[in-house]
């Protein structure tokens, strides 16, 4: 019989004070509903990709169990993140009762021709909320091409640009800032770098080979996601849109009109997360 799944147990392994919180709890909630999307069972070889502080990491490695096995890569280096760094985050999870059948990687480019593995090496590749860290679509095609040999299945989540809601637009918003700007910087450590939405997820997955066998909208506007963006975004956008100095002076104005209306959105309050597209691909 398949153990009962502990949501609670679960989020203390990536919880940073290792306690059961509110907000934890609601993020590997929202984990395990992608994950029971996806069809993830008991014994996969699975191959992550952008695993982060390892909230979707530890739902594969739980529901993967004892004959499966979670090997984890990220590009960040192990010293990036807050409040915890990636190398603690991870850490702390590979010290609990799971922590066994995960590998982690941090420092890692998928793309690097040192980078490779055997054909079909894994049963199923993730790439969870990730694909915006990207630095482009070109980028984010290369990766599902060269994903295509390493692995049977593609499973993918990312936000849903397609908003529902008014309440989720300060999301969009925020996300759509961020990415415009961040087109123009040469060096940055931001979250959001290129804008994916479905249309495009699929597109490219496509091209590289995959066929797309199943699509989900996952509801996620109760996750906390979208106020940290918007938060973040009026903190850091003014200095970054003053620092653009090879931009054009409108659409510097631009930015900052866009930068104005999420302040207003941010005033009134009741910000929502976009809700999650979710996908699975096979060859």
């Amino acid at each position: 019989m398949k153990k009962k799944v502990s949501i609670e147990e679960l989020a203390t392994y990536i919880s940073p004070t290792g306690k059961l919180s509110e907000i934890q709890a609601v993020q590997t909630q929202h984990r395990l509903h992608l994950a029971e999307f996806w069809g993830i069972h008991a014994g996969e070889n699975i191959l992550e990709i952008g695993c982060g502080q390892g909230d979707t990491t530890a739902i594969l490695a739980y529901l993967t169990g004892n004959t499966g096995s979670v090997h984890a890569v990220d590009i960040a280096s192990p010293d990036y993140g807050a409040p915890e760094t990636l190398d603690e985050a991870i850490a702390k999870l590979q010290q609990s009762p799971i922590g066994k059948q995960i590998t982690v990687s941090f420092d890692t480019d998928i793309l690097a021709s040192e980078v490779d593995f055997p054909e079909n090496s894994f049963d199923t590749i993730v790439l969870s909320h990730s694909s915006w860290y990207v630095n482009s679509q070109e980028t984010l095609l290369e990766m599902f091409t060269k994903l295509n040999k390493w692995g049977k299945r593609l499973v993918f989540a990312e936000w849903d640009t397609r908003v529902t809601e008014s309440h989720q637009l300060p999301h969009f918003l925020a996300a759509l800032l961020q990415a415009q700007y961040e087109s123009f910087r040469q060096t940055t450590e931001a979250n959001i770098r290129t804008l994916i939405t479905p249309e495009d997820s699929l597109m490219l997955a496509e091209k590289a080979g995959w066929k797309i066998t199943e699509e989900a909208v996952i509801p996620s506007k109760h996750l906390q996601d979208g106020g940290w963006e918007v938060d973040m975004t009026i903190s850091d956008a003014p200095e970054i849109i003053d620092s653009l100095h090879s931009v054009p002076e409108k659409f510097k104005t631009l930015l900052a009109s866009e930068l104005n209306t999420l302040k207003t959105y941010h005033q009134r309050g009741s910000i929502q997360s976009m809700d999650t597209f979710a996908f699975i691909a096979v060859k």
